[in-house]
């Protein structure tokens, strides 16, 4: 099978690393651009890197020597890439700005980024739950006027621990919601090097999020009408989003209530059970078993669950009936892998398995 050519867009930054090494012999895709700001332009990803390399496996050789390039250099890129994933780090305006420039050049853009989340016939995929959003795509591509391009994007990390295990309930009716997610530093782009102030310190604020984990599960289960994505009306969400000295993993405590309340047994039943369409065709970044659920009282922990299928499943824990709201229980995720550069790479599987990502001929 002849492999993809992909560009990353913002391929130095901490996201952009997980995409490297997460592509480094992919059976779908070949890296064969990496571009960046001008700044870091015309060196070798090496050199533009430098000590800058945050991630605990080294940098794959492959890449070593390609010489990033402009990412407004979008004629050139069009050249070597059938589709690039953006992770770069501007202004929110400059990344939307930018996305669509490359999907009106006809150039698919896989986003990690936020610009495009609410964009309503912008799909915001988790793959398992709403991959039928795809058919928006049509819609897009006819306002942008393109062929072939357009822009896909995955949703913001802290609501990927908890939405995969409501969506599995989603039978009972989940009608009032509230989270606290507890969010690593690698969320933010940093090791414990860059920001040392988090050593032994917990911050109650991250700029943003909290409006992201409340609004974007709306938009997951909503539904495709008049070429855009209708928001869900239910359930109703509330959360608090807080930094913790963690590297990576982010962790949410839940409590829900729903319109027809459902056994433990079932609930067990239907995680166990949950299944979507990356495992029926068995992408190659899909984990085998999505929902994970831990007995132990002391289960999931971040340091000790997050990797779980790679990094790429949901561990849950400590399913218990709660005095205010229907039942309790908290969820673990890996947010620069099932969260950011996983779930990029998956949609990618996804579109590339449903037709939509397809050879520059």
């Amino acid at each position: 099978m002849e492999k993809l050519k992909v560009g990353i867009l913002g391929g130095t930054g901490f996201v952009g690393q997980r995409f490297i090494t997460l592509l480094d012999n992919h059976p779908y895709f070949e890296i064969t651009v990496i571009a960046a700001s001008p700044k870091s332009a015309n060196r070798t990803y090496e050199d533009a890197v430098s000590n800058r390399w945050k991630l605990n496996v080294p940098m794959p050789e492959s890449v070593k020597k390609i010489i990033v390039k402009n990412v407004y250099d979008i004629d050139e890129i069009k050249k070597e890439v059938d589709f690039v994933f953006c992770a770069v780090d501007m202004a929110k305006d400059e990344i939307k700005k930018l996305e669509e420039t490359y999907a009106k050049a006809e150039i698919p853009v896989v986003s990690n980024n936020s610009a495009h989340r609410m964009t309503p016939d912008v799909p915001m995929i988790i793959p398992e739950i709403n991959n039928d959003h795809l058919r928006i795509i049509e819609a897009q591509k006819r306002r942008l006027g393109t062929k072939k391009g357009f822009i896909a994007v995955k949703p913001n990390c802290s609501i990927q621990s908890y939405v995969p295990a409501l969506n599995a309930l989603k039978e009972f009716g989940p009608k009032e919601v509230v989270v606290c997610t507890y969010q690593a530093i690698s969320g933010a782009g940093k090791t414990f090097g860059d920001w040392p102030e988090m050593v032994d310190n917990v911050i109650p604020f991250i700029s943003g999020e909290e409006e992201k984990s409340e609004q974007e599960p709306l938009k997951v289960w909503g539904h495709i009408e008049d070429d855009k994505i209708a928001l869900n009306t239910m359930p109703k969400i509330t959360t608090q989003c807080i930094r913790v000295p963690v590297s990576d993993g982010h962790m949410a405590a839940v409590f829900v209530k729903f319109q027809s309340k459902p056994t433990k047994e079932q609930i067990l039943k239907l995680w166990e059970e949950y299944s979507g369409r990356p495992q029926e065709l068995n992408l190659p970044s899909a984990p085998k078993q999505f929902l994970n659920y831990f007995e132990e009282d002391n289960r999931p922990q971040t340091k000790l669950d997050r990797d779980l299928e790679n990094g790429m499943a949901v561990s849950i824990g400590r399913l218990r009936e709660d005095t205010v709201y229907d039942y309790k229980f908290v969820c673990l995720s890996h947010n620069t892998l099932r969260g950011a550069a996983g779930g990029a790479v998956l949609t990618a599987e996804l579109l590339y398995a449903e037709g939509y990502l397809t050879k520059n001929i």
